[in-house]
């Protein structure tokens, strides 16, 4: 009777204990670390609609958290596109990118990704040249498009995304 007690529970003991045992492994690899607490805060924010679009269907900007997202900005100076081309009108974007960084208390340091769009990709010199001269080191992430047309005419569009 204990030969076959023995037999019954040995195979059952292993089977326990390995069951155990990835039990075991499976709550440590789905714990957090015994100091995550202290270093992240899980908060779920609403957005916050920032600034309108003026006679256009949009928000300047949109705070969710720490993170602006900024609409795509052209080279229009008193409500019409500044003349001198794709340099002078990347400069004015990047002035009015300033502008509402500043407006909404970030600074351009905070920016982490930047989307320019060019109407004309032989352009694409002229404009790296004024973003390197406004922007700094470390630069944002940054895609650039060549695209078949802008608002206003305009030959550069550039949309940024900052966090503090």
């Amino acid at each position: 009777m204990s030969k076959l007690i023995h037999t019954l529970t040995a195979p059952l003991s292993k089977v326990l204990l390995v069951s155990a045992c990835a039990l075991g492994l499976s709550i440590t690899a789905t714990a957090a670390p015994a100091n995550a607490s202290q270093h992240a805060t899980l908060s779920k924010s609403s957005p916050v609609f920032l600034g309108e679009g003026g006679n256009y269907p949009f928000s300047e900007a949109v705070r969710v958290g720490d993170t602006l997202y900024m609409s795509g900005q052209i080279g229009f100076k008193d409500g019409k596109l500044v003349k001198g081309g794709v340099k002078a009108e990347t400069k004015q974007a990047l002035d009015n990118i300033h502008a509402t960084l500043l407006k909404y208390g970030y600074q351009k340091s905070d920016v982490v990704k930047c989307m320019a769009m060019l109407t004309d990709m032989d352009d694409f010199a002229d404009f790296n040249d004024v973003y390197k001269a406004t922007m700094a080191k470390p630069y944002p992430v940054r895609s650039a498009f060549g695209v078949s047309e802008l608002a206003a005419g305009a030959s550069v569009e550039v949309e940024c995304i900052a966090v503090k």
